[in-house]
């Protein structure tokens, strides 16, 4: 099986694409799924930023490992072009990347948009959370993981 790689897309890259990311990779574990490596940036990130302590208390709570060395990645060309996919969190990231065919969004892949709860309260990461992992089953569906 060849070795893909799945890109997660948001705007700073310390809460929604980061948390997708962690979600995914704990998903692919369960299912023993080994040949996908799966990363995450963000469209005006800030280089090197730790992931907000809400996304790591809200991925605690759910029981899904939280890489400690996790740091944000701006986007750059060469992440977009290495990737076999890019899942962006809104349609209007996805509009920002539409030069790129292997670019997508949540909405297309599971029919949801993911909010940003950057500056929010744990409850509002808390609901960020559950509506990434709702999508996974999606996700894994569409872009045919595992089959």
């Amino acid at each position: 099986m060849k070795h893909k790689k799945i890109l997660f897309v948001c705007t700073g890259n310390t809460c929604r694409s980061p948390m997708a990311e962690a979600a995914l990779r704990a998903e692919l574990k369960k299912r023993k799924i080994k040949w996908y490596t799966v990363a995450s940036a963000g469209l005006r990130a800030e280089e090197g930023c730790p992931m907000t302590d809400h996304s790591v208390t809200a991925l605690g709570e759910a029981g899904i490992e939280c890489p400690q060395a996790f740091r944000s990645r701006r986007i750059s060309a060469k992440m977009l072009r290495e990737a076999d996919v890019v899942i962006c969190m809104t349609q209007s990231q996805h509009r920002l990347l539409h030069k790129f065919p292997n670019a997508t969004s949540m909405y297309e892949l599971a029919g949801r948009e993911i909010p940003d709860p950057f500056g929010q309260g744990i409850d509002a990461y808390r609901i960020t959370l559950r509506v990434i992992r709702e999508c996974i089953p999606q996700i894994i569906a569409a872009l045919h993981i595992g089959e």
